[in-house]
């Protein structure tokens, strides 16, 4: 009797191109150089974010939950960071009837769009995030359906913290920027076909989403099966994973943001008097043996680490 041959591999088709024509607006399009300004004016934002902000010292076991707080007034704070610079993203006044707005209830989050009527150039969803939160990621949950996003459509996230990292006035850090719509794209081609799982992977999509929806339309995709409710989540498809390695190397004070971030995991709930101390003594010796921090910083941070020395302490218990 022939032996049945065993059944053949799935194909794997190729991954989303993000250089492709439908998720990127042309050259040929009426509003591209706006387009292009209002994209470099999102990348400088660090250069010219403006901010009345100033927060007191803050203890360490809350300094993760200023990831919800601060991330919602970056983001109102971006919306009039960039209305204030409209000499750079409309030189010639050719869009002197338009304004970003925010609208949280539908995607896109911020639109410029004309003043008076609805008529919208392009948008961008919108999420501040603080960078040395416990989770190590942006907690953005994108689930917009491509069709719902025009190529000029951006998913824009911007990092943040505090200048003197447990207080002061919020610094913003060089923001992701990636194509909406091949975002939405990608999102489904990894939940489909790059993550391991035995689950269902379909995906439902809604029929005649359109760019600009209102709050009622029907635009999100969906899965069949998400048990762990992660779908959605763009950091942990792959696309923000050189981004997110090149932040955890930018410096507060000196010492990079990954080792602040750890620093900050002791303080929680339950943290020893002990465990405070060790965690401070740790960071103080990284900063006498460093080279590379230069002595301003240092004693910034030397600061830093007698403020929260004298802040935090006392809400620990004894060991």
């Amino acid at each position: 009797m022939a032996k049945s041959n065993p059944p053949a591999a799935p194909v794997i088709p190729p991954a989303p191109d993000p250089s492709a024509p439908k998720y990127n607006p042309q050259p040929g399009w009426a509003d591209y150089q706006l387009w292009q300004r209002v994209r470099d004016c999102l990348a400088g934002l660090p250069v010219h974010f403006r901010t009345e902000i100033n927060l007191p010292g803050i203890p360490a076991t809350d300094l993760h939950t200023l990831n919800t707080a601060l991330g919602a007034a970056i983001e109102d704070q971006v919306v009039r960071t960039l209305n204030l610079l409209r000499r750079t993203w409309d030189p010639k006044d050719e869009y002197s009837l338009y304004t970003f707005v925010r609208q949280p209830q539908t995607f896109p989050d911020v639109r410029l769009k004309r003043i008076a009527g609805s008529d919208t150039i392009m948008g961008f969803d919108l999420k501040g995030w603080y960078l040395l939160a416990k989770e190590a990621e942006p907690s953005l949950r994108f689930t917009a359906t491509a069709g719902a996003c025009a190529p000029q459509d951006l998913i824009v996230v911007a990092p943040c913290a505090l200048n003197n990292v447990i207080s002061g006035s919020p610094l913003l850090f060089e923001p992701y920027i990636v194509s909406a719509k091949f975002a939405a794209a990608y999102r489904n081609y990894h939940w489909q076909h790059k993550r391991k799982t035995t689950s269902d992977a379909s995906i439902n999509s809604p029929a005649n989403a359109n760019p600009y929806p209102v709050k009622s339309d029907h635009i999100n995709d969906a899965p069949v099966s998400d048990s762990g409710n992660n779908f959605g989540r763009l950091a942990r498809t792959g696309l923000m994973d050189i981004y997110r390695v090149k932040l955890d190397e930018t410096t507060l004070c000196g010492i990079r943001a990954d080792h602040w971030r750890q620093f900050l995991k002791v303080f929680q709930e339950g943290t020893t008097d002990q465990e405070a101390t060790k965690a401070l003594e740790r960071l103080r010796a990284v900063v006498y043996q460093s080279t590379t921090i230069s002595s301003p910083k240092a004693e910034a941070v030397l600061r830093i680490l007698s403020d929260l020395e004298a802040l935090f302490k006392p809400e620990f218990p004894s060991s």
